[in-house]
C-alpha cells in the first residue's frame, strides 16, 4: 500500500502534551485529518501520554495514518475509561497504524477486581483497539500491552491487515483475548508475537478468507475459530487458514468449538492449519462441539453446526496430553471431509493418541490413527 507524501499534524499541535490526557487533542487532530483532501499523519511522538476514551469515524476524503510512536495509558479503573474501547475508529477506508508506540491498558487492577470466570456480575471490561467496519488498512509495528479485556476487536472490516504487531499481556489475565475478528472478509494476522490469558486470536461468525501465518501464540488458550452456534442470526465461517504458527505452552494450540443446545445452524468449511509447531501444548489439535466454559449449558441436543472441510497438515512437536488429536464432532451433523497428514506430536517421547468422535477422516502420511473416546466427557 503506497500513498502519496503526507501532510504532518504533530498531536503538540492540538494541544496532546507528555503526561495529560491527549483524548481531546487526537479526537481534534483526526477531525481536521478527515477533513483534508489530501493524505494526512497524525504523529504522537515519543514520551508518556494519558489517554481516555477516543471514538472517531470517517468516512474521510483521503488516506489517514497515525504514528505512534509513544506510550498511551488507560486510566486503570475500568470506569474512568468512558467507553468500552480505549480507541474505537470506525468506518474508514486506507487507515494505516505504525510506529514503535504502546497502548497500554493497565489491565491488572481491573482482572483482579473483576474476574468474570468466578463473578457472575462482573462488568465488562474496556478493551484497547476496536475497529469497525474499515477497508484497505493496515496496522503494523505497535504493542498493545496489558488490555482490560480482548486487546483488539475487528468487526465488520475488510482487507484489514496487522502486520509486525505485538500483543503483551500475562497468561493469568482473564478474558484478554488478542485479535477477535468478527463479520470480516479478508483480514490477514501476519508476523506477530501475542502472549495473553486468552486466544491469541479469535474467530467470530462470518469470519471469512482469514490468514493467520508466521504468528507466535504463548501464553494463552491458542488461536481458536468460535465459540459459534450460542446466539441466533449468526454467519457461517469459511475459509480460514492458520500456517506456519508457533504457540508455546498453551492451553491449545488449534480449535475449532461449538456449544451443543444452541439455536444456530450455521457452516463451518474450508479451514487449513498447517506447517504449525507447537511446544508442550496441551490440546495442540481440537474440535469440540461440545463447548461448554464452566459447565454452564445443556448437552441435551448436539450442536447443529456442520464442519466441513478441514485441512491439518505438518503439524509437529509436543503436547502437555497423550491425547494430542481430539475430534469431538456433532452427532446430529458429523465432520465431513476431515484430512490429517504428516503430524509429529509426542507426549512425554511417545507419539499422541487421536480420539475421534462423528467424523472419519483421512489420514495420509505419518499420522496417529483415530481410537474411539474411552470415556465420554462430561
Amino acid at each position: 500500500m503506497t500513498f502519496v507524501q503526507s501532510a504532518t499534524l504533530e498531536i503538540s499541535k492540538f494541544g496532546g502534551k507528555p503526561n495529560t490526557n491527549i483524548a481531546k487533542a487526537l479526537t481534534s487532530a483526526w477531525a481536521e485529518a478527515c477533513a483534508s483532501t489530501s493524505a494526512v499523519k497524525i504523529v504522537i511522538p515519543s514520551g508518556t501520554y494519558q489517554m481516555t476514551h477516543v471514538d472517531v469515524k470517517g468516512p474521510c476524503k483521503a488516506p489517514i495514518e497515525i504514528q505512534l510512536d509513544g506510550t498511551i495509558k488507560a486510566p486503570q479503573k475500568p470506569e474512568d475509561v468512558g467507553g468500552d474501547q480505549l480507541l474505537r475508529i470506525g468506518y474508514v477506508n486506507a487507515l494505516t497504524i505504525s510506529g514503535k508506540g504502546v497502548i497500554d491498558g493497565q489491565g491488572s487492577y481491573a482482572w483482579k477486581q473483576n474476574d468474570c470466570s468466578k463473578n457472575t456480575k462482573c462488568k465488562l471490561l474496556g478493551m484497547n483497539l476496536g475497529f469497525n467496519f474499515i477497508n484497505n488498512s493496515i496496522i503494523r509495528g505497535i504493542t498493545t500491552k496489558d488490555s482490560k479485556h480482548f486487546h483488539v476487536n475487528v468487526l465488520g472490516c475488510n482487507n484489514f491487515t496487522f502486520d509486525g504487531f505485538k500483543v503483551s499481556t500475562p497468561g493469568d489475565s482473564a478474558n484478554t483475548d488478542g485479535i477477535h475478528i468478527g463479520r470480516s472478509t479478508g483480514v490477514n494476522v501476519l508476523n506477530t508475537d501475542i502472549a495473553t490469558g486468552d486466544d491469541c486470536v479469535s474467530l467470530g461468525d462470518g469470519s471469512r478468507q482469514v490468514l493467520v501465518q508466521n504468528v507466535k501464540c504463548g501464553p494463552g488458550h491458542g488461536i481458536s475459530i468460535g465459540s459459534l452456534g450460542k446466539y441466533k442470526e449468526e454467519e457461517s465461517v469459511d475459509g480460514i487458514t492458520v500456517k506456519g504458527c508457533t504457540l508455546k505452552a498453551t492451553t491449545n494450540g488449534v480449535r475449532i468449538k461449538t456449544g451443543p443446545n444452541e439455536p444456530e445452524t450455521i457452516t463451518v468449511t474450508n479451514m487449513r492449519f498447517e506447517d504449525i509447531t507447537m511446544d508442550n501444548v496441551m490440546n495442540p489439535i481440537i474440535i469440540d462441539q461440545e463447548y461448554c466454559p464452566w459447565n454452564q449449558c445443556s448437552k441435551q441436543n448436539p450442536s447443529k453446526i456442520k464442519i466441513s472441510k478441514v485441512i491439518i497438515k505438518n503439524i509437529k512437536g509436543t503436547s502437555g496430553t497423550k491425547e494430542g488429536i481430539i475430534l469431538a464432532c456433532s452427532s446430529g451433523v458429523p465432520c465431513e471431509g476431515v484430512e490429517i497428514s504428516n503430524v509429529d506430536l509426542t507426549f512425554k517421547g511417545a507419539p499422541v493418541i487421536a480420539t475421534c468422535s462423528n467424523v472419519k477422516p483421512k489420514i495420509t502420511g505419518k499420522a496417529p490413527a483415530c481410537t474411539t473416546p474411552s470415556t465420554k466427557k462430561e
